[in-house]
This record gives C-alpha cells, sequence and structure tokens, in this order.
C-alpha cells in the first residue's frame, strides 16, 4: 500500500493524514454507521464484539475492540471499550468528537487521556481523499500516554484495514 498514515505532534495536539483510494462520500460514510466500521475498526487481530452508533451531533459510538489474535499474547482475549459523542457532522466533509477510554457502560474510564478531536475529508483529483484529524489531549503528557500505550501502530493498522475496506465497496 503507498498511502501510509503520517503523525505529527504540535504540543497537545496529534494530527494524522492518510489519503485513500476512493471517493470523499465513501470514505466519510465508512465512519457513520455500525454496519461499515465492524469491518474496519482496529488494529489487525482486533474485532469490534460490541458496536452501537448514533451518528448525529449529541449522539454517541460505543464499541468494545477485542483481540482475537493468539499471536498477540497477552494482548489475546483483551478488550478494549471507547466512545466517541459526536459534537458536530457536516456529511462528507467533517466530523468532530470527543474521544474517551470507557467501561462497558459507557463511563468515562478514570486516570485514562480522552481527545476532543476533529476529522476533515477533503476531495482530491482521481476520486482520492485524503483524511485530516486532529486530536487536541488536556496536555502533553496526556498525548504521550496514549503514544506509548501503541496508538500509533493501532491507528497506522487501522488505517490500512479502512483501505482494504474501501476497495471492497466500490
Amino acid at each position: 500500500m503507498a498511502n501510509k498514515m503520517t503523525f505529527k505532534v504540535d504540543g497537545p495536539v496529534l494530527i494524522m493524514e492518510r489519503v485513500f483510494d476512493a471517493p470523499r462520500e465513501l470514505v466519510f460514510e465508512a465512519h457513520s454507521s455500525a454496519e461499515h466500521l465492524k469491518h474496519w475498526w482496529g488494529p489487525r487481530g482486533w474485532v469490534l464484539s460490541a458496536c452501537t452508533v448514533d451518528f448525529r451531533p449529541g449522539g454517541i459510538w460505543h464499541y468494545c475492540m477485542k483481540c482475537i489474535d493468539s499471536n498477540q499474547g497477552d494482548f489475546f482475549g483483551f478488550e478494549s471499550w471507547a466512545k466517541a459523542v459526536y459534537k458536530e457532522i457536516v456529511p462528507s466533509e467533517k466530523i468532530v468528537y470527543t474521544d474517551y477510554f470507557s467501561d462497558a457502560e459507557g463511563n468515562e474510564a478514570e486516570g485514562m487521556p480522552s481527545s476532543d478531536a476533529e476529522m476533515t475529508f477533503v476531495q482530491l483529483e482521481n476520486n482520492k481523499t485524503k483524511i485530516i484529524t486532529r486530536s487536541k489531549y488536556d496536555s502533553e503528557e496526556a498525548l504521550k500516554k496514549v503514544i506509548e500505550m501503541g496508538m500509533e501502530q493501532g491507528i497506522s493498522e487501522t488505517s490500512d484495514r479502512l483501505e482494504e475496506y474501501l476497495q471492497t465497496q466500490q
């Protein structure tokens, strides 16, 4: 795959960019429902064992990623719950949300960093789409904590899975 996720840190903000070989409407749509997300969200070897999406401002995306790859050692069988609270949605253009680690009931996980994220979907030539995500954390230390948890590898693998999924939808 030629396109890879790029990462840039600017203080407490993580900026991620990637170009996908798919039209903007399709790339946006892949983020908008559990039916799409369950096919690609999460790093390799992980599945969404639970996923509910209320895709509207004020709505919530609540999900559980579970490791089903026994080659991932201590992570095998591990569950990671999270939720996003949508703040603004502009169809095919932008999704703004707050991202939290949570428990199975959707309560914010104590001591875990949350971020305010804005995803922008940019239509490029040749039916390609660039996603630019700006995730702002409370502090540089909070951002450092999620990076140390392996977030860059997880997001990179998730974006690879999205690219593969988009190819099956065209």
